[in-house]
């Protein structure tokens, strides 16, 4: 049995120089809605400390670029700058090895029994020459499902062009998706595939069909006409397909609009703000994270996700697991470029990626099942 990396956390000593000896983490109100105080502290995507009152805290909701909020009964909440209001107690300093009372710690990974070729595991370069070793991802994926995780799944439309729809409904189906993030693009493509029969006018053999550029738009049109994804699903309209398994297993899903969208889909959220919050409400909960074939949401996500899995208990907390696949290195290694250190880059097209994964995760699955006792 492939056995996969095991990372145990080491909180930072506080009983120990420097941090035995440091103050308290200042806070000056913020001047004006959506204005911090200057020299606020911006956050990572780390586990940090403040200390508050004499004791070290984590904040909650963890999420790089933000500020940190004191509220009223001493709660620590890390807030995005444009929903911080005029007179709320935002942590000031620009340091982060506790001398100004805020920590981020950097190696709680790095410590403990696992070894460096574990940890390796989440940092290896990004390469199409590197192997991917699919049964250590399968593994994790099951894992995290028999612990009853939050996986969240971010997905592009390459993926229903690629023939992975199938696959992207059996991981739906078997419940390995507990969100699902994309844009209006990947839900009007599986919807026209699954009133048409095509994707961009095109069969599943790739042969283009009369008319069938307007394909999507009139997908589109009937989603809408009938009063959207969910009201199409019920009155039988869309019977089957990605968006059709997401509202019959009743899994959340945010479509975020883009400037470039058709239609859109009632259910895509063009202001960029509420689609932002939408998102937040479904990455602050997630303990596992896949993107697949999307350059612009895996990053935006990504952004918005902790490096760590939080936890009240600190021997709990384990790094956020988070895939990123994409058939050119360039997006999973601005993705790490811009702070998602934790992210595994696949380097492949979605078609591949998700029936071998699927394999894989069947064949892990009929390893955890008791063998039957022939008589």
């Amino acid at each position: 049995m492939t056995t996969g990396p095991r990372f145990q956390y080491r909180p930072p000593d506080f009983a120990a120089p420097p941090l035995a000896g440091a103050p308290d983490a200042r806070f000056e109100p913020a001047p004006a809605d959506g204005v911090l105080p200057d020299r606020f502290f911006s956050t990572t995507n780390l586990p940090t400390y403040v200390r508050a009152g004499g004791a070290w805290r984590r904040p909650r909701l963890p999420r790089m670029d933000c500020v940190i909020v004191l509220h009223a009964g001493g709660d620590l909440v890390v807030t995005e700058p444009r929903r911080v209001r005029k007179g709320q107690l935002v942590a000031v300093g620009t340091e982060e090895d506790g001398r100004e009372g805020i920590f981020v710690h950097t190696e709680g990974f790095l410590g403990g029994a696992h070894s460096a070729n574990e940890f390796g595991f989440m940092q290896t370069e990004v390469s199409r020459e590197k192997p991917v070793d699919y049964a250590v991802l399968a593994q994790l994926l099951g894992e995290e499902k028999r612990r009853s995780g939050k996986i969240l799944w971010v997905v592009g439309p390459a993926l229903v062009h690629a023939r992975a729809r199938e696959d992207m409904i059996w991981f739906i189906q078997n419940g390995y998706v507990q969100a699902f993030l994309g844009g209006n693009a990947v839900a009007v493509h599986d919807l026209e595939a699954a009133i048409f029969g095509t994707t961009l006018g095109m069969t599943s053999s790739g042969q283009g069909v009369e008319g069938g550029h307007a394909l999507h738009m009139r997908a589109i049109n009937q989603v809408r006409r009938v009063g959207g994804i969910a009201a199409a699903v019920r009155q039988g309209l869309v019977t089957t397909g990605i968006m059709h398994a997401l509202v019959t297993h009743q899994v959340p899903f945010v479509l975020a609009g883009s400037i470039r969208d058709d239609g859109p889909l009632p259910e895509v959220l063009s202001d960029t703000l509420a689609a932002q919050d939408a998102m937040r409400e479904r990455t602050a909960q997630a303990t596992f994270a896949v993107f697949v074939a999307t350059a612009l949401h895996a990053i935006a996500v990504g952004n918005m996700l902790p490096a760590f899995v939080d936890s009240s208990r600190p021997e709990e907390l384990r790094p956020l697991t988070t895939i990123c696949v994409d058939q050119t290195e360039f997006v999973v290694n601005k993705l790490r470029d811009r702070g998602t250190h934790q992210a595994y880059g696949v380097v492949t097209n979605a078609q591949d990626f998700m029936h071998v994964l699927r394999f894989y995760v069947e064949r892990w699955e009929q390893a955890q099942a008791p063998a039957t006792v022939l008589r």
